[in-house]
């Protein structure tokens, strides 16, 4: 039974009478509309890559970033509507800034995706809200090892090995489950990212793309951040002669 266009999609704390919440999958389709987002838990930390499509030769150069900090151990991603994520980037940065205040520690990155969850899933309840239209990826390198977690538009959250969202999200999970993630170290596993970033990016819809890598793990002492430039364009290099030589076998075929 479909009921889009019969009333049941002007409210986000309206049922469907088959069951569904319109304003959540239409929250799902601004994410798979955005760039796609990589993250990968390796042996020794968690790595992102973010496809950032440019849709002018005006904008600045790393304006408009799809990576932050949430707090000097927690790195966060987004996929979907960047206005939205900053919300919820303000909102993350207090809530481990009030733990901290509380408890004297550092906010475990599992705390801090079960409050955003909470969050995320009010905006769900009411008529007079919407929605967050983007989904949400925490990472974090802590005492028992790396942790990622991902918190959908709903407000529903899952611990990943490695997870892809965005326009891309089926290919690049495709490439995901090839990999040994469990073997893989950090600076292999930004490699990697990278590669998937550039093997499913759509060169016809979306000519330019800004590539940003960051990770967090037992190679900076647990710390999120950005990769040197000296990793970033050994990862870029690596991913750009993957998709050469993969042209190339599919030439000669």
């Amino acid at each position: 039974m479909s009921s889009i266009g019969s009333g049941y999609d002007l409210s986000a704390s309206q049922f469907s009478p088959d069951g569904r919440v319109f304003q959540v999958e239409y929250a799902n389709k601004a994410v798979e509309a955005s760039g796609t987002v990589v993250a990968l838990r390796c042996k020794d930390g968690v790595a992102f890559a973010v496809e950032k499509v440019i849709t002018s030769r005006l904008y600045e150069s790393g304006s408009s970033k799809r990576i932050h900090n949430v707090d000097k151990h927690i790195g966060m991603s987004v996929a979907g509507l960047l206005a939205d994520a900053r919300q919820l980037l303000s909102v993350a940065r207090d809530e481990a800034k009030q733990y901290k205040y509380d408890y004297g520690v550092s906010i475990p990155v599992k705390y801090l995706a079960d409050r955003l969850a909470m969050y995320m899933h009010a905006y769900t309840l009411y008529g007079f809200v919407r929605p967050f239209g983007c989904f949400i990826l925490l990472a974090a390198y802590e005492s028992d090892g790396p942790q990622l977690y991902g918190v959908e538009p709903s407000g529903v959250t899952y611990g990943y090995h490695g997870i892809a969202v965005g326009k891309a999200q089926q290919t690049a999970k495709t490439e995901i489950e090839k990999l040994k993630l469990s073997e893989l170290s950090l600076e292999d596993g930004i490699k990697e990212a990278a590669k998937i970033i550039y093997q499913v990016h759509d060169e016809v819809k979306d000519r330019m793309f800004e590539l940003e890598l960051s990770w967090v793990g037992q190679i900076n002492d647990g710390k999120h951040e950005r990769v040197p430039t000296r990793i970033f364009e050994t990862a870029e290099s690596y991913a750009k002669a993957s998709l050469e030589e993969a042209d190339d076998d599919d030439d000669e075929m």
